[in-house]
């Protein structure tokens, strides 16, 4: 399960260090002054006294209404407080540092708020939108680096669950038909081989060539078949199956496992399923899985789907903004429809 992103990240010692050279930057600007053509740099006393004023109000804004407000969509809050901070910081400038340090000209009388909010939006702004901008980037790495880690681990696993049930029927199937010498011994194994092969070894990659995925859902298939043998059919359509399209191993495999494993549940017999797989000239990969069971089994159907919560979240993943998923299930039927922009190699 993905841990949530907090919704300011911590303070670390490289962000401190871009805190300094910014704020060392837009202090460099305001104690540049130009005469006779020529830039001047004068440092007075009143000019440090005035920029902390501005750097304490970018603290508060930055560290803590960001944070606290703006982050977390209280827009109405953090523009009010906001808003307090700037009229603070200009009454603290008109009524106290001007009356220290210019008591006799600026700080004779009050200059007005528009005047004095020009200097002081100007530095504000440019400190906290570049904190803005900071942790707009922090938590666009975080979100990569989470979708990476979600991807390797929930392949990782999908590699590595190999369903006990699903193993320990086939081996039972397995040995039955050794006992009775049957012909479908060999096709048996060869087909548990190839499903075992593809589930450790050919889904390491982020994506496969989509025949390889197609061959590998023909041997579930087959092997699930073996268990519903003479109670019931399984049809499976493919159309346009080309290796250049590539797609994220292991998706389409959930639904047809869910599929069997509700049939299998609800009844002993005319058990039917359809799972139908398509490409357009376009690469939209359309997938279908149909499958009855019994009416009585209808309510555990509709709320205990095998796997499909951790598909709908590796295919938010792995196809953002790419994919279309509809689950349609009656009192007697399961119908899922997926559909994929695939990519080529």
């Amino acid at each position: 399960m993905m841990n949530s992103i907090k919704l300011q990240p911590n303070t670390s010692k490289g962000e401190w260090i871009f805190q300094i050279i910014l704020h060392l930057l837009v202090f460099h600007f305001v104690i540049m002054d130009h005469k006779e053509g020529q830039m001047i740099y004068e440092l007075y006393w009143y000019q440090l006294a005035f920029f902390l004023n501005y750097l304490s109000t970018n603290l508060i804004i930055s560290y803590v209404l960001l944070p606290r407000f703006l982050y977390r969509k209280k827009y109405l809050e953090f523009g009010i407080l906001t808003f307090c901070c700037v009229m603070a910081v200009i009454l603290i400038e008109e009524f106290v540092l001007e009356k220290i340090f210019f008591p006799f000209t600026r700080g004779a009388d009050f200059n007005g708020v528009l005047l004095s909010m020009g200097e002081i939006l100007s530095v504000l702004v440019a400190l906290v939108g570049m904190k803005i901008a900071w942790d707009a980037i922090h938590r666009q790495r975080e979100m990569d680096e989470l979708r990476v880690m979600a991807k390797e681990s929930e392949l990782s696993f999908l590699n590595s669950q190999i369903n006990p049930h699903f193993l320990f029927n086939n081996l039972n199937n397995l040995y039955s038909y050794a006992v009775e010498k049957s012909p479908k011994t060999p096709e048996i194994i060869l087909g548990l081989s190839g499903v075992l092969r593809y589930m450790l070894y050919e889904c390491r990659e982020e994506t496969v060539p989509l025949t390889k995925e197609i061959d590998h859902l023909l041997n579930f298939i087959q092997l699930y078949e073996l268990q519903i043998e003479g109670r019931g059919t399984v049809d499976f359509y493919t159309d346009n199956i080309e290796e250049s399209y590539r797609i994220s191993p292991l998706i389409l495999s959930v639904f047809v496992e869910n599929a069997f494993k509700h049939s299998q549940a609800s009844q002993t017999e005319k058990i039917n399923l359809t799972v139908s797989v398509s490409v357009d000239r376009k690469g939209m990969l359309t997938f279908t899985c149909k499958n009855n069971f019994l009416p009585e089994y209808a309510t555990q159907t509709k709320e205990k789907g095998i796997g499909l919560e951790n598909v709908k979240k590796r295919l938010n993943l792995l196809y953002p903004n790419t994919h279309e998923l509809k689950i349609k299930p009656t009192d007697t039927e399961f119908f899922v429809s997926l559909k994929i922009q695939l990519s080529k190699a």
